[in-house]
């Protein structure tokens, strides 16, 4: 009778385990995104080419519709990084979108030390991003970012 029993518990387990995997499948986890400066290059007509990384956390694959990023230097106003990347990044990645601004006086003179120096630069990004997952409704979320960049040796006029 014990040899019944075993086999009859092995079979509750085995079609328990069985079961289990007939749920709802992977676990949909919508995370906040964030974004960063890659790099930086000023133009020769004084505008920047910016390289905003967004890096997607979710699990799903999320579709950036629009940035809306102010950019500070040392607490300075310097820029800001309005796109609509229309880019699908994929779960748990990231990508870069790049877009030309007008930096603001302030912005170009605080850069132009910092390269001439070699040193580095303190920066704040503020604003939203706003992003959804596939096939889904977008929403508005907050950017924050303190970070800093570096003159790229051998590169004039670039900082990562």
């Amino acid at each position: 009778m014990s040899r019944h029993v075993s086999w009859t518990a092995a079979w509750i387990a085995t079609v328990a385990l069985l079961l289990s995997g007939c749920g709802s499948g992977p676990v949909r986890r919508v995370s906040e995104p964030a974004a960063s400066i890659q790099q930086l290059t000023v133009r020769a007509d004084g505008r920047w080419d910016v390289q905003l990384r967004l890096d997607n956390f979710s699990s799903v694959a999320m579709r950036f519709n629009a940035t809306n990023i102010q950019i500070a230097f040392d607490n300075g106003a310097a820029g800001s990084v309005q796109a609509q990347p229309q880019i699908s990044i994929g779960p748990e990645s990231a990508d870069v979108v790049t877009t030309t601004i007008i930096p603001t006086a302030d912005g170009r003179a605080r850069i132009a030390t910092a390269l001439a120096d070699g040193r580095s630069l303190n920066y704040t990004l503020g604003g939203t991003v706003d992003s959804a997952p596939e096939g889904g409704k977008s929403h508005t979320y907050k950017i924050e970012r303190n970070s800093a960049l570096m003159p790229v040796p051998g590169l004039p006029g670039v900082l990562r």
